[in-house]
C-alpha cells in the first residue's frame, strides 16, 4: 500500500523521504478522507515493515538509497542495548486483549456455536453438525490445556495420549519444541474427557474422512506427499521419509515444523493416508491447516450471536450485546484464569489464609505463579515441568489437576 501511496506523488520506493512516510500515516490512521483508517496495533505493524524494508535497503552492499527515510530515534532496550525505535510508533496500540469464558460461559458457547443447541438449551432442528466432533474436541483441548493454537493444531496423533484401563482424571503429553513459540519442548496436561473426545473424533468422523478421501482419489493428487518409511526410537526420534520421486530424507520429530508434519503419510491397508500422523483433518480427509482455525471460532461467534442476541444488528449501542464471543487465545486465558483460582486456593488451604491476610501475603503468591507458568511455555519465566519436579516438588499444574479431579 506504501507503495501505491508513493506512486500517486511520482515517486519509487527509493525515492521516498521522512514526509512520504508522515504524510502516509496521517493518510492511514486520521485523515478524513480515509473510508478505513486504522488502529494503533495495524500501523505499528505496517511501520515494522517499512523499517525492515529500508533497514535491508541501507545494509552495506544494498545502498539502495543514501538515507532511511523513516525517522527514527535511539533507546536503551529491556536487555540494556541500544535499539532503533521509529518516531511514528502509536501511542494508542493495545499490548493485549485479556477476555476469558468462565466454564460455564465456556460450556453455552461450545453449546450454541459448535454444537447447535438454541437459547432454550435444546439442539435446534435441522443443524448439521458434520464437524462437530472435530470442532468440540479442538476447542476443548485449547480450554483444557492451556496450548497454543498452531501448537494444539499441530499435534500428531501419537502425541496425544491414551486412555487407560486404571483411569485417570488427567493425563500428560508432549509438545514437540519446533511447534512452540519458545521453541522449546513441554509437558502438557489435559483433562481424560477431552482425551475421550479425540479418540471419539479419530475413530469416527476423521476415519470415515480418510475412507471416503482414498474412494475418491484425493490422496494421490498431494504433490508434496512424503510416505513415512520407518520412526526411530529413543530419547530424540527420527523419522525417515521418502516422496514422489523417490528422494529420501530425515529429520528429528521434535524438530520438524507445523508445515513439514502436513506432508507426512504412511501406506495402509486400503492406500496412502494420514493414518497416524496430523490428526486434525477436513472433511476431504487433508490436513486441517491451522490458521483455519479462526474460522471456526468465527463461525461458532456468528451463530452464538444470531441466537442469543437477534436483535444485535437493530441496536445501535454496541456495549448491550447479549452474544458470547471466543477466541483460540481467550481458551489459554481461561485455562490461565482457573489455574490462578486453584492456586489461590490451594495456597488458602495450606496455610488458612483469610481475604486480609492474603492480600498481606500477595507477593508470596509469585512462587506459585511462577510454577504454574511451566503449561503455558511462557518464554518470559520459561519453567520446566520435569525441572520443578526435579527440585523435589510435583509441579503446580499437577497438583491443580489433581485439585480440579477432587472438586468436581
Amino acid at each position: 500500500m506504501f507503495l501505491n501511496f508513493l506512486r500517486q506523488r511520482g515517486k519509487v520506493w527509493t525515492q521516498a523521504v521522512e514526509s512520504d512516510v508522515d504524510d502516509f500515516q496521517y493518510w492511514r490512521q486520521m485523515s478524513p478522507e480515509n473510508p478505513v483508517r486504522v488502529g494503533g496495533n495495524k500501523w505499528n505493524r505496517e511501520l515494522a515493515a517499512l523499517m525492515n524494508l529500508y533497514t535491508w535497503a541501507m545494509k552495506p552492499g544494498n545502498e539502495f538509497l543514501p538515507r532511511n527515510p523513516v525517522p527514527v530515534h535511539r533507546m536503551v532496550g529491556r536487555h540494556g542495548q541500544v535499539v532503533e525505535v521509529p518516531d511514528g510508533k502509536a501511542k494508542d496500540a493495545r499490548g493485549s486483549n485479556v477476555h476469558w469464558l468462565t466454564p460455564r460461559t465456556f460450556r453455552l458457547w461450545v453449546d450454541v456455536g459448535l454444537r447447535g443447541y438454541g437459547a432454550d438449551g435444546l439442539p435446534s432442528p435441522g443443524w448439521v453438525g458434520r464437524l462437530e466432533g472435530r470442532n468440540v474436541a479442538f476447542v476443548r483441548l485449547l480450554t483444557s490445556s492451556g496450548v497454543r493454537r498452531l501448537e494444539g493444531a499441530s499435534l500428531l496423533t501419537f502425541e496425544v495420549p491414551s486412555l487407560r484401563l486404571e483411569g485417570g482424571r488427567y493425563y500428560t503429553g508432549r509438545l514437540a519444541a519446533a511447534v512452540t513459540r519458545s521453541k522449546k519442548a513441554r509437558t502438557y496436561y489435559v483433562e481424560a474427557q477431552v482425551v475421550g473426545d479425540i479418540e471419539s473424533y479419530v475413530e469416527s468422523s476423521r476415519a470415515d474422512a480418510i475412507r471416503t478421501a482414498q474412494a475418491r482419489g484425493m490422496y494421490d493428487g498431494v504433490r508434496d506427499m512424503r510416505l513415512i518409511t520407518r520412526v526411530s526410537r529413543g530419547p530424540k526420534p527420527t523419522v525417515y521419509w521418502r516422496d514422489r520421486q523417490g528422494v529420501t530424507g530425515r529429520i528429528a520429530l521434535p524438530e520438524a515444523t507445523s508445515d513439514e508434519r502436513m506432508t507426512w503419510y504412511t501406506e495402509g491397508p486400503a492406500g496412502v493416508e494420514p493414518l497416524w500422523l496430523w490428526l486434525w483433518l477436513n472433511e476431504m480427509g487433508l490436513p486441517f491447516q491451522p490458521h483455519s482455525w479462526n474460522n471456526v471460532f468465527t463461525a461458532a461467534n456468528q451463530r452464538c450471536r444470531a441466537v442469543l442476541d437477534p436483535e444485535l444488528e437493530r441496536r445501535l449501542d454496541p456495549h448491550h450485546g447479549r452474544a458470547l464471543y471466543a477466541t483460540p487465545h481467550s481458551c489459554r486465558h481461561s485455562f490461565a484464569l482457573y489455574m490462578l483460582v486453584i492456586l489461590h486456593h490451594l495456597m488458602d488451604q495450606r496455610f488458612g489464609l483469610s481475604p486480609e491476610e492474603r492480600r498481606d501475603f500477595r507477593l508470596l503468591y509469585g512462587a506459585s505463579v511462577a510454577d504454574g507458568a511451566g503449561p503455558f511455555g511462557s518464554c518470559v519465566l520459561g519453567d520446566d515441568p520435569e525441572a520443578v519436579s526435579g527440585s523435589g516438588r510435583r509441579p503446580a499444574a499437577a497438583i491443580a489437576a489433581d485439585h480440579r479431579a477432587r472438586v468436581r
